[in-house]
């Protein structure tokens, strides 16, 4: 039978098998140590998980456009496929606290110049970077993006980057998601470091999953992994459920639900009908001593290109755009934060709103080519300053985006 060795701080903990007669994955440690993921400590009994893998594994798979991609170079590579035979083609060359191997080659590691890719950001140049990391890309979200090792020339420094491109239907994506995390970080939250490429094709996210300091990988977990689900249920949820499970793991509790609290306020101002399950994250030490909420990542403005799009979980039972008051309430009641907090944390957030709204509007003054999704997004954003709840865009609001 075969199987993958997992290992934590190249420390070997475990095993990953797949029975395919009975379609069932099982880990079992194989010595007591480093746990492999905060929901599955130590034990002499199997994780068993029927039809899917499990979820700290699942994590790692990709979705959309790689998959698509991935799927048909193993499929003609080995004659057939199935989740464990795609991510023990992929684990080999997964950087982070967990190290794997299994009977598939480790790749070599090829970076390009981080400013190359910046200054010419073609069809080609993503093209290849896909087919060059092909066997690295264990990243999820249906985004056409690419996992790229990248050279800084200035601090001579080699790191891990996530390099996300966009098609005709998702009109200048990038800048998009550019200005909303400039939007996270203007209002305290900490992002994902990011960089747009010379003409607006490419944001390049440098990953946050390393500790610079002690020179080793953090562990890192999204939501949906804590919460036991796989990818397929990664709008199954509510942002209640992500308070919940963000505070009992976390171990700065007062920070990281000041840090999620912001990030569900700026989502809803933004219009990002995407925060999904997989969309937030906790980031953990290797001896799991300090557990706390991620850097905001992977936030777009999606009603520009989906009008009638709305929250991707539940708040209070509904998937509508809520107001000031109920955005407040939840702080208090599911954040656990002091009235005087969440008005503090919203108050900074609106003044970010305001901010990045003269931005766009200054930018749009400059790049002809932004005006479409940027007056849009400018629309969507002002709707959001009169604190009111909206089941979703208003028609009066739209009808000149058609």
């Amino acid at each position: 039978m075969q199987k993958i060795d997992v290992a934590v701080a190249n420390k070997k903990v475990g095993e990953l098998f797949y029975e395919q007669h009975e379609d069932r994955y099982i880990f079992n440690y194989t010595q007591k140590g480093d746990a492999i993921s905060l929901i599955m400590p130590y034990r002499v009994s199997s994780y068993i998980h029927k039809n899917k893998l499990h979820p700290i594994f699942d994590m790692n798979m990709p979705e959309g456009y790689l998959f698509e991609i991935l799927k048909q170079y193993i499929a003609k590579e080995y004659g057939y496929l199935d989740d464990f035979l795609i991510f023990s083609y992929l684990c080999p060359n997964i950087q982070s606290r967990l190290i794997y191997e299994s009977w598939c080659t480790k790749s070599d590691v090829v970076s390009f110049d981080l400013e190359d890719i910046l200054q010419n950001d073609t069809t080609d140049t993503f093209t290849n970077l896909v087919q060059t990391y092909l066997s690295k890309n264990a990243i999820g979200g249906v985004q056409p993006k690419s996992l790229a090792f990248l050279r800084d020339k200035e601090s001579l420094l080699t790191k891990e980057y996530i390099v996300k491109t966009w098609g005709e239907e998702y009109e200048n994506l990038a800048l998009n998601e550019y200005f909303c995390l400039k939007a996270l970080k203007k209002a305290g939250v900490k992002t994902a470091n990011v960089q747009l490429s010379k003409n607006k094709r490419f944001l390049v996210v440098e990953r946050f999953n390393y500790d610079k300091k002690n020179e080793q990988f953090l562990g890192f977990e999204e939501v949906l992994t804590l919460l036991g689900k796989n990818k397929e249920q990664k709008y199954s949820g509510s942002y209640e459920s992500v308070a919940k499970i963000i505070y009992s793991v976390t171990t700065n509790k007062l920070e990281s639900m000041q840090s999620y609290f912001a990030v569900v306020v700026m989502n809803y101002l933004l219009k990002n009908g995407d925060a999904h399950l997989k969309n937030f994250g906790i980031l953990y030490s290797n001896d799991c001593k300090d557990i706390y909420f991620a850097p905001a990542y992977d936030i777009v403005n999606t009603v520009v290109y989906h009008h009638k799009d709305r929250p991707a979980l539940t708040m209070f039972g509904k998937k509508i755009w809520f107001g000031k008051k109920e955005l407040l309430k939840f702080g208090v009641q599911e954040c656990f934060l002091s009235k005087k907090e969440v008005q503090r944390i919203y108050k900074r957030c609106i003044q970010s709103l305001q901010s990045t709204i003269t931005e766009i509007e200054e930018y749009i003054q400059k790049d002809g080519s932004f005006y479409n999704i940027g007056s849009k997004m400018v629309d969507s954003l002002k709707l959001s300053l009169d604190a009111k709840s909206y089941k979703e865009m208003p028609d009066e609001l739209v009808r000149n985006w058609r």
